[in-house]
């Protein structure tokens, strides 16, 4: 099949080109030959972006397809049980008129901490409520984390979630993981090829998890007020550290309101990290309710504009940022030879970044969805 995308302004992951002409062909992005497509689009007065990237997710039936509707392409799950992965795996597989997904699968946190009690309210509402809660492994010292860290890739898990989390941005105080186990579970994580992202919500933890040695944050802080000396200070040890941050401002919004004190810290933060150079990854801690699988990665790029980044720098942190800093070779750009995984839109997103939400089309592996 192939199926060439005419006169269309794309942004390939790094920068916007006018007039372009895309190629696909059997799933992939070719060079454009001169010869005869299959089927032809129109694409004056639209743009092609990469399949968007949400880089903090938590899936659920449904969960996946909603998002490629809103040109997700691919889902980043920071936590997922292993009878409800295997099930969305085997659906991403299958199947074409989803997203795909890669997962943490079981996440590492201390016995009854982060997110025991979140999941369990989470489950009384889902249809199978055991994919929310049930017995699953947590780690209590240094000593298990080789082993925790073995039965998590013998599961599948694509990366490691640590959560460095005790409860005191949600003022419920709950058991935490110390930074001796934190860092034993990077270094196992580190040999067994796995890289490591750290949930944590406050400064204090932020810097526990750098101290740790983990390769990403799963939040920007949210404690800390414009003008507090810790952010910028912190923003530039991320920076030294070469750690990215994935933003999740959507759900800073989500729990707080726009304008709330939370959101307002966390968009602060977002900016210091951005203005030192630190990778922001555009993701939204999407879940069954709010923030919402597929548009609520649109309001992230959104928040990201509002807190400081450009929209091309928006729809970056959406594709190619995070497709580099997750080894996801074969997405996150147009360029030949990577997976067909595109979305065109109306307008133009490069300057007015609410022109993500106008998706006409969706192609993922070369398979289109018109929206």
């Amino acid at each position: 099949m192939r199926t060439l995308i005419r006169d269309v302004r794309a942004f390939d992951g790094v920068r916007a080109v006018e007039g372009a002409d895309v190629l696909m062909v059997d799933g992939h992005i070719a060079e454009p030959d001169g010869l005869r497509a299959d089927v032809e689009v129109d694409g004056a007065g639209r743009t092609l972006l990469p399949g968007l990237i949400d880089a903090h997710t938590h899936t659920f039936d449904g969960s996946l397809a909603r998002a490629l509707s809103y040109g997700v392409t691919t889902e980043l799950d920071m936590f997922c049980l292993p009878s409800n992965l295997r099930r969305q795996r085997k659906l991403a597989a299958d199947r074409d008129d989803v997203a795909d997904l890669r997962s943490a699968g079981v996440l590492a946190t201390a016995p009854g901490g982060h997110p025991t009690g979140v999941m369990a309210a989470i489950s009384t509402m889902l249809e199978n409520p055991e994919d929310a809660v049930g017995p699953f492994d947590t780690i209590a010292d240094p000593a298990r984390a080789a082993s925790f860290v073995a039965a998590r890739a013998a599961e599948g898990s694509d990366y490691l979630k640590i959560v460095i989390d005790d409860g005191a941005m949600a003022g419920t105080p709950v058991p935490a993981l110390g930074r001796d186990t934190a860092a034993a579970l990077v270094d196992a994580a580190r040999a067994a090829g796995l890289k490591t992202i750290a949930h944590a919500c406050t400064a204090r933890e932020a810097a526990l998890a750098l101290d740790a040695g983990v390769d990403g944050l799963a939040h920007v802080w949210a404690d800390t007020p414009a003008g507090d000396p810790v952010t910028d200070v912190l923003a530039a040890r991320a920076a030294g550290r070469g750690v990215f941050v994935v933003s999740t401002l959507a759900y800073f919004e989500s729990i707080g309101g726009d304008g709330s004190d939370r959101l307002s810290r966390a968009a602060h933060a977002a900016g210091a990290l951005h203005r030192a150079g630190v990778p922001l990854l555009a993701g939204t801690d999407a879940n069954p309710f709010a923030p919402s699988h597929g548009d609520g990665l649109h309001r992230e790029l959104e928040l990201l504009v509002r807190a400081g980044l450009s929209p091309l720098e928006a729809l970056a942190a959406g594709t190619g940022v995070t497709a580099r800093c997750f080894g996801l070779a074969d997405r996150g750009r147009i360029a030949p030879g990577l997976r067909a995984d595109l979305v065109l839109v109306d307008g133009d997103p490069t300057r007015e970044i609410v022109a993500s939400r106008s998706v006409v089309d969706v192609w993922r592996r070369g398979i289109r969805r018109s929206r």
